[in-house]
Order: structure tokens, then sequence, then C-alpha cells
């Protein structure tokens, strides 16, 4: 394994903003969680799977996560036509990482948060002031 980049807090932040950019969206984490553990999967079984997805946004959805590297996309040159999903062995390295996510979300509770101090807002826009 090469060494590891050296991050400032500048490019810490740019480079993570990045990777939840491959991931933001309301359909991909869904998609992910159905792919995750090797799973491989029918586009009409990720349709089924996942309600409220159209057929154009489940399509558009795999595609850019096909072009970003997560899910690799397998045409059987078959009749009737058979195409299925996998998650890449890079996409399939996210099932730790979203798992210490969903259980860092899980002990919310377990710290205690102090009432963030009342801030100013414009009144036209609604926006914080400095």
């Amino acid at each position: 394994m090469p060494d590891r980049k050296q991050y400032t807090p500048v490019t810490a932040a740019i480079d993570v903003e990045a990777a939840f950019k491959l991931l933001e969206g309301r359909w991909k984490l869904l998609i992910l969680f159905h792919l995750f553990g090797g799973q491989v999967r029918r586009f009409s079984e990720l349709q089924r799977l996942i309600p409220g997805i159209t057929q154009k946004m489940l399509t558009q959805q795999l595609r850019r996560l096909e072009e970003d590297g997560i899910v690799k996309r397998t045409d059987h040159q078959e009749v009737p036509p058979r195409v299925d999903y996998r998650l890449t062995d890079w996409g399939q390295a996210l099932c730790p990482v979203l798992d210490a996510i969903l259980e860092w979300a899980e002990r919310r509770d377990e710290f205690e948060f102090t009432e963030p101090a009342s801030r100013a807002r414009d009144r036209g826009t609604g926006r914080e002031t400095s």
C-alpha cells in the first residue's frame, strides 16, 4: 500500500467533501446498501427493493455510480437481455465506512449538547449574519 497522503485541515476538508459528493442524492445510499456483501442485483430487483424510485432515476443513479467507479455493470449478451450490478472492490470498501458513520449517528444521545448561541438572521434572506 502506498504511503498515505499528508493532509492539512483544508485539503482534508476538500477531499472529504468530494467523497461525500460521490454519495449525495436521495437514492445512492439505498442502492449501495442493497449491493453490500457481494450482492449481485438485476435492475428490476433493485427497482423492486427501492420503493418510490423511478426507472429513469434508478438508471441515472446507477450510471453515475458506475462512472465514479463504485458500481460495476455487467451486460450478459443474452436474449432476453440481462444486466446486473455489483459493487467494485472500491465500492465494497465503503461498507465499513458507512457502518462507522451509522454507529457514530447511533451514539448521538450519549453526548451532551448545549444550546447553540442565538445567531442574528438577515430579515430578507433568513441567513445567519456574522
